[in-house]
């Protein structure tokens, strides 16, 4: 009987925490430069078992993130290389952050949300996501640097696919450590900015401002409040998608009550096709996660518009998918 591919989908677990015990261990940043480790050398670098890590690091390389020079000789490759906290490319947060202890606990009782439709995450843990995020200090920062490589990551192609020369000044609401923002603000020099989020997830935003931050004004808040006035144009990018529609309406009626009338919102959110096929495994999975770990979902054109039709405000244009990523622009005015 032939092998079901299904069953290296059962099995994914495995590499990924493989992958998640080299990010949290520090394994690829105790590599000097380069140069060959052997497994006793990496092991006291990070105050590991060398026995244990020589296995891990076998394992480590079955998956491209090293290369097994010797049997006790190992090399990071290029795509290892992004396990370092130090990268230009970095991903090791993300890996930390969604291969954690906590998200893993979410995943773990899927079953119990699709019984009831509750998601996971304030009843494994006792609290919302973000008072969850809040309350420890370490997994707070490893959020927010998540968040900043994934922007990072897409920043680039926002700014190609939308024209931010048209407004004076841009509100990133949800910004973080004004990752996003700061790229935009770097495209435009004659931009300027405003970031706004909670306290928690303003922590960082001094590093990723450099060089515009004479053109950024940081305001902490809470979008279910208010929003700052006075924006050409209020970003929200991955911020619908954490919350239920009743949550995400509210968080745009907070835009439509503190635009002008020619301001505009950039709904910047993965769209989920109508009809889904192996190629829309990415989007489906975090739709997924949503679904465990905020009770919020990806949506599709459709849920968007009515999405905008109940917070006032009307689309008026959608980009295609940016880049190699499932993302698209959605540029909202006043109705009416």
């Amino acid at each position: 009987m032939p092998r079901s591919p299904l069953m290296d989908v059962a099995f994914g677990f495995m590499p990924a925490q493989i992958l998640h015990v080299a990010a949290e261990l520090g394994v690829a940043d105790a590599f000097e430069g380069d140069g060959p480790r052997s497994s006793a050398e990496l092991a006291e670098a990070i105050g590991a078992h060398a026995p244990s890590l020589h296995r891990l690091l076998r394992g480590l390389a079955g998956i491209g993130v090293v290369d097994q020079k010797e049997p006790d000789l190992f090399a990071l490759t290029a795509e290892g290389r992004r396990l370092r906290a130090d990268a230009p490319d970095s991903i090791r947060s993300l890996i930390r952050l969604f291969c954690g202890r906590d998200v893993w606990r979410t995943w773990g009782d899927m079953a119990e949300t699709v019984r009831t439709g509750e998601y996971a995450w304030e009843r494994v843990t006792g609290r919302t996501p973000f008072e969850y995020f809040a309350s420890d200090g370490e997994l707070s920062e490893t959020f927010n640097r998540a968040m900043a490589e994934h922007t990072r990551d897409v920043a680039p192609a926002v700014i190609e696919a939308h024209d931010f020369g048209r407004y004076g000044k841009v509100a990133d609401l949800g910004g973080g450590d004004g990752t996003l923002l700061a790229a935009i603000l770097r495209a435009h020099p004659g931009l300027s900015g405003v970031l706004f989020d909670l306290p928690a997830g303003l922590a960082d935003a001094s590093g990723a401002l450099d060089g515009v931050t004479e053109r950024t004004e940081i305001v902490p808040g809470d979008f279910f409040e208010a929003v700052p006035e006075g924006a050409d144009a209020y970003v929200l990018k991955s911020v619908l998608h954490d919350w239920p529609d009743d949550k995400a309406a509210a968080i745009l009626r907070s835009c439509r009550a503190a635009m002008g009338p020619d301001a505009r919102v950039l709904v910047l959110e993965q769209v989920m096709p109508e009809m889904v096929a192996p190629g829309s495994a990415g989007i489906v999975r975090n739709d997924l996660n949503m679904l465990v770990a905020t009770g919020g979902r990806e949506r599709t054109e459709a849920e968007f518009r009515e999405l905008l039709d109940a917070a006032g405000l009307t689309a008026v244009s959608l980009t295609g998918p940016l880049g190699q990523t499932a993302y698209h622009v959605i540029e909202a005015r006043i109705a009416g």
